[in-house]
This record gives C-alpha cells, structure tokens and sequence, in this order.
C-alpha cells in the first residue's frame, strides 16, 4: 500500500489525482492502458472508493482520462491519425449490434478501414447480428466552396465529376461488401445509406456505436491531378492530413466527452433528416 503523505494539506483526492496525473505524464501509464479497478486503486492509496472516484473525476475534468461504461477508466488517447483509427473500427464490429455514421469528403479512407473486420465476419471470426452504416457526403453536382481551380478560384464541372467518381466508387464499394454479408446469410440485417448536401467538405466525422466519435478538420492544399491526360491545379481538402480527435462517452454525462458524442450525434441527425438528399448508388 502507498499511503498519502498525512502532512499534506491537500484532499486527499487530490493527492491521488495527483500520483495518477504524474504517472500518465511520465508514461507509466501508456496512452489507451486501463488503470486499476477503483477497489485497487483505493487499496493501493489506503483510501476509500469515493476519493478515488473524485480523484478520477478530476483527471476525466482535465481530459487525461475516459471512462467507458462496462470497460472501466481508460488514458485517454490525446490525438489520433487516421491509421490509429483502424483499431477502434474493427473492435465497434464486435458488439451485437454496429452502427457507423460517417461525414466526410468522400468515404475513400472508411472503405479501406472496413475491409478487415468484413472479411473477419465472412470467415466467421466476428458475427455481429446487424450493421446500419450512414453516410454523408457533400453534392459534388453542384458547385461548392470547394474543390476549386487555383487559378481563378472557379468553380470546375471536371474537378467536381472527378470528386463525384470517387465518392461513388467508395460508397459504392462499402455498400456492396456489407449487402453481400447479408445476401450469404452471415449477418442478419444490413443496410447503407447515403445521402448527400450542399456544404463544403470541411472536416470529418465518424461516430462508432453511438459511442464514440473521432473528428478531425480537413486541410485545404494545393495540389494537382490529371483529368483526362490535362493537369488540373486545384485546391482542395486532404483526409489523409487530417488530425482526429476522440471522444467517448463516459459515466459522466455532463462531461465534455459525453457531450461532444451526443452533440455530434445530433449535429449528424439534423443534417441527414434535413438539408440532405438520398444518393442512389
């Protein structure tokens, strides 16, 4: 047992708040690793369970760590690229029942992400009973903010068919791979939907589970691309130099965490009933 220091004159919440913080900092507790069960932590301290749960609210306040219900308390994962969202992905189609909700500019990098725990389920290593993915992509038949020509700041029908022909070929391709599971029988109920609005595409958003979200801004670059053997100079918005960041909901829902999942959960319920239009792929 580590008792606290008796001549210290802070709660001793915050000592423990305290011991926890300089571990988490020093990376004695790594980024994602589950701390001790509350009993531990108030037998290590010499405690009881209450202070430990001030003590973990504090941390929770300071965004050092998350709480997920049925799991436990977890460090909190500061920032996430997008090749670390992979894991997070793969481990919503463990439970029963997933649901994904994404917007973005495309769906290019959610295809890929998805393509290992579908093949997990059609091998029989993951057998969820229903997958309902919704998808939410800007209207590339209209002009938008962006894409645009660098030249001019025009708008450009080749630059946005281009834009449309990959949104298409990724939704398209999400679509098919989860129906399929359905058709061989392998997961009871699946659907995809897509829709699509006028705004410009300026960052991106996955909601897992209605759990836990990821959203990062999109950079706008310069770049160039070829449209039919001619080199279009255009700015444009790059996912894979977006920085994502991730929010849960905890046992805490006033905190910021858990009001972050449900508002973006509200923001996306809003747009999809609303300002958005049904895609046919």
């Amino acid at each position: 047992m580590m008792s606290l220091d008796p001549d210290d004159p802070r709660p001793p919440y915050q000592q423990v708040a305290n011991a926890l913080r300089a571990a988490i900092l020093t990376k004695k507790l790594q980024p994602g690793e589950k701390l001790p069960s509350g009993t531990e932590l108030a037998k290590k301290y010499g405690v009881a369970r209450m202070t430990v749960q001030q003590a973990i609210r504090v941390l929770r306040d300071e965004n050092l760590v998350v709480s997920r219900q049925g799991s436990g308390v977890f460090v909190r994962e500061r920032t996430e690229r997008p090749v670390e969202l992979r894991p997070h992905v793969e481990q919503a189609f463990e439970e029963a029942n997933v649901t994904l909700d994404f917007a973005g500019f495309s769906g290019e990098t959610l295809n890929g992400m998805l393509q290992e725990p579908l093949d997990k389920i059609r091998i029989g290593r993951l057998r969820p009973e229903s997958i309902a993915i919704r998808i939410l992509v800007p209207d590339m038949t209209q002009p938008l903010a962006l894409p645009r020509r660098v030249e001019d700041l025009q708008d450009d029908p080749a630059i946005r068919e281009r834009a449309n022909r990959i949104m298409r070929r990724s939704v398209g391709a999400i679509a098919d791979a989860v129906h399929e599971l359905g058709d061989l029988g392998l997961v009871k109920t699946t659907s995809v939907e897509v829709r699509a609005h006028q705004a410009a595409p300026t960052f991106k958003l996955y909601i897992i589970n209605r759990g836990q979200v990821f959203f990062g801004f999109y950079p706008v670059v310069k770049h160039t691309v070829r449209i039919k053997g001619e080199p279009h100079e255009l700015y444009d918005v790059m996912g894979k130099d977006a920085v994502l960041f991730h929010y849960s909901i905890t046992e805490d829902q006033d905190s910021t965490s858990s009001q972050f999942v449900a508002q973006s959960q509200d923001w996306f319920d809003s747009v999809w009933s609303s300002i958005s239009r049904e895609v046919e792929l």
